[in-house]
């Protein structure tokens, strides 16, 4: 199994010890590669706003940095984890450039049949960036197959220590075994997400061709399409 962390931190703090203790846990479950992409070295330019990518195709973003290579990384994973620390209720500004960079594939998904791990790591609270998280990489097609919050403090107290590790294992086996089954099972989100952009796709078909022909081609678009099916499709595409 090959996984791909997106480390939204910039150091190797909280969140990059808890992404390598999911490591530890899933190594100990069957063999697994971890990689990571930190998107401090990423020559990533922050979006421009100029909607080019969505309105004609991503090649014609006027942005000439890592962008491609790093979707290209992501495609080739079995997995993703999505990390970043919480920094001012949010996910960290490299973080933020990342999605706000791949804005397009929330209208042409092209991770379907993909997991993901979502994990955040904040001194007070992470419910909402682990949320948005999810949200973005639902979005963006992945099956969500868990998530992982930990409060980690400056001086973490043993009871809330024992808490995170217990997150993490629950984070761990989910993964793993989502990982290793192959198998796709979108629950009522992804479900209705998917109806919800295939009719608007549909009705506004005039207004955003390359969205409507980036469905069309995958079937997505056809009488009784299901999300379950199109996993497989996107895959063998891709491959």
């Amino acid at each position: 199994m090959k996984v791909l962390v997106v480390m939204g931190s910039p150091r190797k703090g909280n969140t990059y010890r808890a992404a390598e203790r999911i490591r530890e846990l899933m190594e100990a479950r069957a063999p697994v590669e971890f990689e990571y992409l930190w998107l401090r070295d990423a020559n990533l330019l922050p979006c421009r706003g100029c909607a080019v990518c969505v309105a004609k195709g991503e090649e014609h973003c006027p942005n000439r940095d890592d962008l491609q290579a790093i979707v290209q990384r992501m495609d080739e994973a079995d997995g993703v984890v999505l990390a970043s620390p919480v920094y001012s209720w949010a996910v960290s500004g490299q973080f933020k450039v990342f999605v706000d960079r791949l804005s397009y594939i929330m209208h042409r998904p092209r991770f379907h049949g993909k997991q993901a791990l979502v994990l955040a790591t904040g001194m007070l609270d992470t419910k909402e960036v682990v949320g948005y998280l999810a949200k973005v990489a639902q979005f963006w097609g992945f099956e969500v197959a868990a998530r992982a919050g930990l409060i980690t403090p400056p001086t973490v107290p043993a009871r809330r220590q024992e808490t995170n590790e217990r997150i993490l294992a629950r984070g761990a086996d989910s993964f793993s075994r989502a990982l290793l089954s192959g198998r796709t099972a979108p629950g009522p989100r992804e479900v209705v997400m998917f109806h919800g952009a295939r009719a608007l796709i549909d009705e506004q078909r005039d207004e955003t061709p390359v969205d409507y022909r980036y469905w069309k081609e995958r079937g997505w678009l056809e009488p009784g399409a299901r999300i379950t099916s199109t996993c497989r499709r996107t895959l063998s595409a891709q491959r």
